[in-house]
């Protein structure tokens, strides 16, 4: 977590940015129906966010990684907020009043449910910093055209491996779920219209033997490939946050 007095230095002077506090937007993002927010009892050391069919399951989640969920970002891209946004893990259930179209219309309604159980306030603003660019390989893409369906992406992650299992999902989408796993922003360049299925596994750590590194694993698994370039980037702000009641 960067302090606050680091922030300037890493992202420069700040430039006046999109405000989304709970109360300017209430009225224009949609709410789940039911939602249950607990603190989580388990020492597992694997969690994820599991999404479909107007319904979100969190388990053994932080805040900040709910954060990264609801607004598309990476941890990279997270700036400012209270060390326990890093460390307390969550049980978070919610659902709504009927099938949505996916998981965009579910991360709003995630966005306001930490408005309104976490009090959370943020700012965006664009950088142009370093990052991952997402691109078709020599040979190219290795993916299952999806007809037309509700998208979702379910994402697992533990000690020893990473997990994404897309369906429906666009580039532009997978792009933004990558970037959750990673140390640099992903930036969507591949070209590629409409929506995929498709699993993507790795480990996180390229010293074991067995695992296979996110660069190898989406070239040999996806057809497609990663490398570093400067581009403009979203960054989020942590403007306010306060600690849940459980409910």
């Amino acid at each position: 977590m960067l302090a606050a007095a680091g922030l300037a230095a890493v992202v420069g002077p700040i430039a006046t940015g999109v405000l989304f506090a709970p109360a300017a937007r209430a009225q224009s993002r949609p709410t789940f129906e039911v939602a249950s927010v607990k603190p989580s009892n388990s020492d597992a050391s694997s969690s994820g966010i599991h999404t479909g069919h107007g319904r979100l399951d969190a388990n053994n989640v932080t805040l900040k990684r709910c954060v990264m969920s609801a607004y598309g970002v990476g941890p990279h891209q997270v700036f400012g907020g209270p060390d326990w946004m890093e460390s307390d893990r969550f049980e978070i259930t919610a659902k709504a009043d009927q099938p949505t179209g996916g998981d965009d219309d579910l991360m709003l309604m995630l966005q306001s449910l930490l408005a309104e159980r976490f009090h959370l306030v943020v700012r965006r603003e664009t950088r142009t910093i370093p990052a991952l660019v997402l691109e078709v390989a020599k040979n190219g893409p290795k993916l299952e055209k999806a007809e037309a369906g509700e998208p979702g992406t379910n994402t697992s992650t533990s000690n020893t491996s990473r997990f994404i299992d897309a369906h429906n999902t666009s580039m532009e989408l997978f792009a933004k779920v990558l970037a959750r796993q990673m140390e640099l922003p992903v930036v969507n360049e591949t070209g590629l219209e409409g929506v995929f299925n498709f699993k993507l596994q790795w480990s996180p750590h390229s010293q074991s033997v067995e695992g296979v590194s996110i660069f190898t694993a989406i070239q040999e698994q996806l057809g497609l490939r990663l490398h570093s370039r400067k581009a403009p980037v979203e960054i989020l702000v942590i403007e306010h946050v306060e600690k849940p009641s459980e409910n």
